[in-house]
């Protein structure tokens, strides 16, 4: 078995597989930095009233929900590497489609498409880092992939006081610049040897049944990145600070987040990825659980900074024990299942923590998450590992 582990696992790298993929990913986590407040702003500019914003947004998460739930069937008509490619080019059409037309019910079907490309550019990104990656060298490889969606996020909404929110222009600069990626993906797939295996719909279900460690490890990120971003700004309003604060928070959060995982994918290569994945967890949880306690803002911001590596750290630590624990069409299920329990986990770390803010006090917020992380990190810690599939 070990002599069949080493023929599937150490081979050389897929280069211009790994660059296709790191491309395409942080380029649509820029696009989505830009518009996620810009397309917020710009209703906001012609009197749209908050409610139909909010339902603008959900558009774009059906759009995710939807192309994970179709995934086996696109996968089975198109190569994968051609679907990213497509993606990347529906994404340019519907950020160009923002840029051209002001029609309310138009923006609504632009936002669900986004949503759809963006969920297939993930999945089968994440899929195809994976086949393409060696054992060695998975743990780096998706710590630079981390990074650049973090990296990406962070950068998007610092474009938006350059373009403003008028006329349209920052939506068509983004769909330019997503259709150049798109092109230079499609000369990197020249020069490709691999391509993830095709899918299905069930097979994604599957997955949740064999690898509950990975998915607990995605619930955990989304609840605790979404509680994080949306609630954690309210409650330092809610504890005296100011807006600006809590806004900068953010900032400080994302940043530094992006700056580890490069390391965290060392230390994956270097140590049992399990350990590194229960130590991100018990960082978080402590982290959270001090939050009360600071009092300087200082140490505040740094305790956040910390907050946002260790969550993001969670998701690097499923994505590379996904490439390490399964092959096949499994990657492609696997990355989908991933898709939905981050939607699971972040749906309920904003409801569910601002609940709890609202029945218990500002100060019962951050409390929750950490006693979240600490019942996850014992689980993680008690759990069997699985073997490769």
């Amino acid at each position: 078995m070990q002599g069949h582990q080493t023929t599937i696992t150490d081979f050389m790298p897929d280069w211009a597989a790994i660059v296709a993929v790191i491309l395409g990913a942080s380029a649509f986590s820029v696009a989505q930095g830009i518009t996620y407040p810009l397309i917020s702003l710009t209703l906001e500019s012609r009197g749209v009233t908050p409610a139909m914003i909010g339902f603008n947004a959900v558009s774009f998460a059906l759009g995710l929900a939807t192309s994970t739930l179709m995934i086996g069937q696109l996968t089975a008509r198109l190569r994968t590497d051609k679907l990213i490619i497509i993606s990347l080019a529906g994404c340019s059409i519907c950020l160009a489609t923002f840029a051209a037309t002001d029609s309310l019910p138009v923006w609504f079907l632009a936002r669900f498409l986004l949503g759809f490309f963006a969920s297939l550019i993930f999945m089968l990104s994440e899929a195809w880092m994976n086949s393409a990656c060696p054992d060695r060298l998975r743990g780096r490889v998706s710590g630079l992939y981390g990074a650049g969606i973090c990296g990406g996020f962070a950068a998007g909404p610092l474009v938006i006081p350059l373009m403003g929110t008028e006329g349209g222009f920052g939506f068509a600069l983004t769909a330019v610049y997503v259709a150049l990626v798109a092109f230079a993906t499609a000369l990197l797939t020249l020069s490709t040897r691999t391509t993830p295996e095709a899918s299905s719909t069930r097979d994604v279900f599957v997955f949740f049944r064999k690898a509950p460690v990975l998915i607990a490890m995605v619930l955990a990120f989304g609840f605790s990145d979404i509680a994080a971003i949306s609630v954690m700004p309210v409650y330092f309003v809610k504890t005296g600070h100011s807006q600006a604060f809590a806004a900068l928070s953010v900032t400080v959060l994302a940043l530094p987040t992006a700056l580890a995982q490069p390391f965290i994918g060392v230390l994956l290569d270097r140590l049992p990825r399990q350990r590194v994945a229960i130590a991100m967890g018990a960082i978080g949880a402590f982290a959270f659980l001090i939050i009360p306690f600071l009092t300087s803002p200082i140490a505040i911001l740094a305790d956040f900074a910390l907050i946002g590596a260790a969550s993001f750290s969670l998701y690097t630590c499923a994505l590379t024990m996904l490439g390490e624990q399964y092959r096949g069409g499994m990657l492609v299920a696997g990355s989908a299942a991933f898709a939905l329990a981050y939607a699971v986990g972040s749906g309920l770390g904003s409801g569910a923590t601002g609940s709890i803010m609202d029945l218990f006090g500002a100060h019962a917020a951050p409390v929750s998450v950490g006693l979240l992380l600490v019942i996850f990190t014992l689980f993680l810690f008690f759990a069997r590992r699985p073997k490769t599939a």
